[in-house]
């Protein structure tokens, strides 16, 4: 294709080298035109998917791993039952998948989202726990001498939780850290030491026990969102609709979700 450009422009629109494809300067001056073209072709096959009216094709979902993992599950067979023809794909991680460039119909996350043309609301609140292996002994609360603390891997983001759990065991030490909660659960029911878990993540490992302290952690607003141009893809609205009212009936659920889109 890109040869066949340049055929058709009768410029050299990028240059070819060892470590793969470099701009010209006559690319790098039509570049803006290209991704404007590039925009607008998204753009149309948003518009298209969002106009389909029947309950069929394929639905691009992504969240965190736990979320994905321990949350979601009972939503998407509920979802399969009703719509047999919609294929989901659920995409876990941490990476952010652009939903502009349909990476994802559908985000789920724990901080609001920044992208121009995004509709979004306020899903739930999620509950938090603190944890240890069930043969543990417990922590001595505002001390947690002879203890670790399993944590988010701070360099990922901002994490109250983690604050919290410290100024709670200020004499644990700091012991591990992951930026997944699932792998936090596991090194917990090994005996590694206290985590402080999502509800749905904790509550549903059988070699875990949450410590009841008489103070919950802060929980963490889980947020929706998908592109404006997607407000009329049936398949997504009905995922919409139906996780909205599972998830606030949900035992983890702290609050009940506030009005959205």
């Amino acid at each position: 294709r890109l040869r066949a450009l340049e055929a058709a422009t009768g410029q050299v629109l990028f240059q070819r080298t060892a470590h793969g494809l470099v701009l010209t300067g006559e690319g790098a001056a039509v570049l803006p035109l290209a991704e404007q073209m590039e925009e607008g072709a998204l753009g149309l096959q948003r518009r298209l998917a969002g106009d389909q009216q029947q309950l069929q094709g394929t639905l691009r979902v992504s969240s965190a791993d736990w979320f994905g993992a321990c949350v979601l599950p009972p939503v998407m067979a509920e979802y399969a039952r009703r719509y047999p023809q919609v294929e989901i794909e659920l995409l876990t991680g941490t990476r952010l998948f652009n939903l502009a460039q349909r990476e994802a119909d559908l985000a789920f996350r724990i901080i609001p989202f920044d992208g121009p043309d995004i509709v979004q609301k306020r899903l739930v609140g999620m509950r938090y726990g603190v944890y240890v292996a069930a043969a543990c002994t417990d922590p001595a609360l505002g001390d947690g001498t002879g203890h670790r603390l399993i944590t988010m891997d701070a360099s990922t983001g901002v994490f109250p939780d983690t604050d919290w759990l410290r100024q709670r065991y200020p004499h644990a030490l700091a012991g591990l850290r992951s930026n997944n909660r699932n792998v936090q659960a596991q090194m917990c029911a090994q005996g590694l030491g206290i985590a402080i878990l999502p509800r749905p993540v904790g509550d549903a490992h059988p070699l875990l026990r949450r410590l009841e302290s008489g103070e919950e952690p802060p929980h963490r607003d889980i947020w929706m969102g998908y592109h404006r141009d997607l407000r009329g893809l049936h398949r997504l609205r009905a995922f919409v609709d139906l996780v909205t009212v599972q998830l606030s009936q949900a035992p983890f659920a702290a609050t009940a979700p506030m009005p959205g889109p």
